[in-house]
């Protein structure tokens, strides 16, 4: 079966800002269609990429008969996942991006121990990338062991490694299309990027 364009949901919407704050709160309404226009606007032209949502399973594909630009898809509307799938496309190198899914193998959920310890190796790089990306839209975010039929998972100490990580990228730099989101993400919701003082 031949794969489906990137859904057009990127038209669908007015090109007015949809975030916006209470009067009497700080929260801040988060709508994927923002992230879906700042992204676009961020990469569309110099990466021909484009982010989407509305998919059963998040998937990255490449480029190719079905459609003339890659395309990050994420799951449903949830804001979350459009920033993981985000965070992953902000790390793989040129050659994954050639790749569905970045060619890499999925462990559904149902890991042993072991698995799931080799996942949470993999997942602290993207996972700490998500949080500044939820840190700069003045979103929670929330670690994800995404294992819940397996063996049961030390969220905590998961999420003290994701924590880590994120301080090295404080430290040392965010890459660079991840740098550019997490400005751009500050801008839009009138944020100042800030690290959490603990995990």
């Amino acid at each position: 079966m031949a794969a489906s364009p990137c859904p057009e949901t990127a038209g669908t919407f007015s090109l007015e800002c949809t975030a916006f704050r209470s009067a009497t709160s700080t929260d801040v309404y988060h709508d994927c269609q923002d992230l879906i226009r700042l992204f676009d606007g961020c990469f569309e032209a110099r990466f021909n990429t484009v982010l989407r949502g509305g998919a059963e399973e998040p998937l990255y594909r490449p480029a190719g008969d079905h459609d003339p630009r890659h395309c990050v898809v994420f799951t449903r509307d949830y804001f979350a996942s459009a920033l993981h799938e985000v965070a992953h496309w902000c790390i793989a190198g040129a050659r994954r991006r050639q790749l569905e899914d970045y060619g890499y193998w999925y462990c559904p959920d149902g890991r042993d121990a072991h698995q799931q310890r080799a996942f949470e190796r993999v997942e602290a790089r993207p996972q700490a990338i998500e949080w500044a990306f939820h840190i700069a839209a003045g979103s929670r975010f929330r670690a994800s062991a995404d294992n819940l039929s397996g063996d049961p998972a030390d969220l905590e100490a998961f999420r003290r490694r994701i924590f880590e990580r994120l301080c090295s990228y404080r430290r040392e730099g965010f890459p660079p299309r991840a740098q550019v989101f997490i400005d751009t993400l500050c801008s839009f919701y009138d944020r100042r990027w800030q690290l959490p003082d603990a995990a």
